[in-house]
């Protein structure tokens, strides 16, 4: 029995082993395989040259990729502005002032939303966000849009960010002690400033992981954004222009690179940034979050 019992011990942790290091090794071998399939680019082209540049011809073996850096950087930013606060105050509704059976119709709703395919969000966006951008926005500041435009990607990021966003602030406010809650309020703090000075300040950490999580979403989507956005390459800082971010570069080019030299080392390249962007982002936030919980 004992020998039987040492045996299934040795078999499950060489099984949880196996699988921590296979987690471990899938980040790094995709990391390793973009910067091999990029590396002929990077021999002909300065880093520099390729991040900050704004020339993109690839039939003369151009590839400035400052134009789609930037249309990455600015549909992320404009999609968290408009769903990181609709996200927390609507969880801290949901958890804290809303009836049980409210929040009981809405988790179901979170997760359909969660399910629905990009595309789908996508074709919506073509259908109502971009038209209410050329015809009701643009109008509203004086001036004219096709309705693909930065603004619109954002919008329709926003829309797919909120339901993992919201789910996890849902949780986060879940796991904080009903007694902290009870002693604030016992102290003579109104339902308010529990919620301020108990809720938020506790759950502060998991308020961070869920932006950051909606932000390396929104960063890497691809479908959605393509569809809606304009696909111009464009530096601006009006979002009722069009923009042409990393993730639709990729998705657009593709069948088309084997008849252009370097062009695949080019999107690889592209594979590359999105990779280390997302990393970098996971990295920044997870160190927030450990500062955070120190305070």
């Amino acid at each position: 029995m004992n020998r039987k019992r040492r045996l299934t011990d040795m078999l499950v942790n060489i099984w949880m082993r196996g699988g921590l290091y296979i987690l471990l090794a899938i980040p790094v071998l995709i990391g390793v395989g973009l910067y091999w399939k990029a590396a002929p680019l990077l021999q002909h082209q300065s880093l520099i040259s390729l991040l900050f540049s704004s020339k993109w011809f690839p039939m003369k073996g151009e590839f400035g990729f400052l134009p789609f850096i930037f249309s990455s950087v600015y549909v992320t930013i404009l999609a968290f502005i408009l769903s990181a606060p609709l996200c927390l105050f609507a969880a801290i509704y949901l958890t804290q002032f809303g009836k049980q059976r409210l929040l009981n119709f809405m988790l179901p709703v979170i997760d359909i939303l969660a399910g629905i395919p990009s595309v789908v969000y996508g074709v919506w966006g073509v259908l109502v966000i971009v038209p209410l951008v050329a015809d009701k926005v643009a109008p509203l500041f004086g001036t004219t849009s096709s309705g693909y435009s930065l603004l619109a990607g954002g919008i329709v990021l926003a829309v797919m960010c909120i339901p993992y966003m919201l789910n996890m602030l849902i949780e986060v406010f879940h796991t904080i002690p009903v007694g902290m809650k009870e002693a604030s309020l016992s102290l003579g703090a109104t339902h308010w400033e529990m919620v301020k000075h108990v809720i938020i300040r506790k759950g502060f950490p998991g308020i961070i992981s869920a932006f950051g999580l909606g932000i390396a979403k929104a960063f890497g989507e691809t479908i959605a954004v393509l569809m809606v956005v304009g696909n111009t390459m464009n530096i601006t800082l009006s979002p009722l222009k069009s923009g042409y971010p990393l993730p639709a570069l990729i998705a657009n080019n593709y069948g088309e690179m084997m008849s252009i030299p370097d062009y695949d080392s080019a999107l690889m390249f592209a594979a590359l940034l999105l990779f280390v962007v997302i990393l970098i982002i996971n990295l920044f936030f997870r160190y927030f979050i450990h500062k955070t919980e120190k305070i």
